[in-house]
């Protein structure tokens, strides 16, 4: 759903809304939690911040996914905005055009994962505090490998990953790769896995421009049309999630998926994980996805919410949160003088190597255009539709129009 910019109108009743709101709950936090649920170490920095803060409460209201995001524009916009709330990086530009939250305070010596800060950040403004991360990495079926006469090594490149796929395809009765062509929001994830393994660039984070017709863009569309003649019958009928019942079944040989697949996926595949193969123009990537906390504007506890979103999003707590979760590192816990990291062992180091040579889920204020771009391209050239020059062309197009 798009919401449009408020009006003025709209604004000042929004304001004197605010204040009276403030005036009559002077000291309690109203927190979103985005997800359904309250994740044990984000609730014991909310109860350490209630301890330490006399009179102050937090109203922490756990929402699905399917409408926490809605319910919170909806409520900054008729002018009772949560002072706080945990959401979807890609709202932040909706957010800020419509003048609903404030900018991020993060310390200049948070010492972030390289790229991270590029996923809450327009044209130069930091919008949210990052608070849980995720980078992608290519699974392969090494029992369908090897049964089609192949070694089960890491491609490292997108030729070695097609020669792989299309040996399956020759050997087995399986397909060489899984790919997602549904219209959804995963199929765009999926293809920047590849443009970011390409050295592409979709917008860029200082000045906003519009970066993605280029020829990485066009090598990587390429790519994907060779990928179909190897892939599952039908991929635009498929969603990445979907993809991990072919994996399990048997049915395809490798797709790229989150560190959460591998525990996924049946105990009796003997599965490998590496990174996404570069590409001829870049070096292994993958797409930089994060939530965020976000401080809303108007609650008249913005002093207050900015305070606990530090504190959630840092030291101790964030890492607390991404050990026992199992999220890609925010942070360069070793730097903090960490020493327990447990992402330096088992198949962690695939999912971190390609952190800083990834991109970020680009952050328009209508993510439903934005997403149409890639599905319409991608969509185009697995159904042969239109040549990659054209298909790379009107997306092109179609990207200035989301911005």
């Amino acid at each position: 759903m798009k919401f449009t910019k408020l009006t003025l109108g709209a604004v000042l009743l929004s304001s004197g809304a605010s204040m009276v709101f403030a005036d009559s709950h002077a000291t309690e936090l109203h927190f979103i939690m985005c997800g359904g649920e309250v994740r044990e170490a984000d609730q014991a920095v909310v109860d350490q911040f209630i301890a330490d803060h006399e009179g102050v409460t937090v109203n922490l209201e756990a929402v699905p996914w399917g409408t926490c995001q809605d319910k919170s524009l909806t409520l900054a916009a008729a002018g009772d905005p949560p002072s706080i709330a945990y959401m979807g990086s890609r709202t932040l530009r909706q957010l800020a055009n419509n003048d609903l939250i404030v900018p991020a305070e993060i310390p200049a010596d948070a010492p972030y994962q390289p790229g991270v800060l590029n996923t809450v950040t327009i044209e130069g403004t930091t919008w949210g505090y990052p608070h849980a991360f995720s980078t992608k990495a290519l699974y392969i079926n090494c029992d369908l490998v090897e049964a089609s006469g192949q070694e089960c090594v890491a491609p490292t490149t997108w030729d070695e990953m097609f020669a792989m796929a299309q040996g399956v395809v020759d050997n087995t009765d399986a397909a060489g790769v899984g790919l997602a062509g549904k219209d959804f929001d995963n199929t765009m994830h999926q293809f920047l896995n590849y443009l970011y393994s390409n050295g592409g660039v979709v917008i860029d984070p200082v000045t906003g421009e519009n970066k993605l017709d280029s020829q990485q863009t066009r090598e990587t569309l390429d790519f994907y049309g060779r990928l179909a003649t190897v892939s599952q019958e039908g991929p635009t009928a498929w969603e990445r999630d979907q993809l991990k019942d072919l994996f399990n079944d048997g049915q395809i040989a490798m797709y790229v998926q989150g560190p959460w697949g591998y525990g996924q996926h049946n105990e009796d595949i003997n599965q490998l994980v590496v990174p996404v193969p570069a590409g001829p123009s870049g070096e292994s990537g993958s797409i930089l996805i994060t939530d965020s906390i976000v401080v809303f504007k108007g609650s008249g506890h913005e002093e207050l919410a900015q305070e606990l979103a530090q504190r959630i999003t840092s030291g101790d707590a964030q890492y607390d949160l991404d050990s026992s979760w199992g999220l890609t590192p925010i942070f360069d816990y070793a730097a903090m003088g960490k020493t327990d990291l447990y992402y330096e062992s088992g198949v962690w180091p695939n999912f971190t190597a390609s952190i800083s040579t990834g991109g970020p889920e680009p952050i328009v204020e209508d993510f439903k255009s934005l997403q149409s771009v890639f599905t319409n391209m991608v969509q185009g050239i697995l159904l042969e539709d239109d040549t990659v020059d054209n298909l790379v062309t009107i997306a092109g197009e179609e990207l200035d129009e989301a911005l």
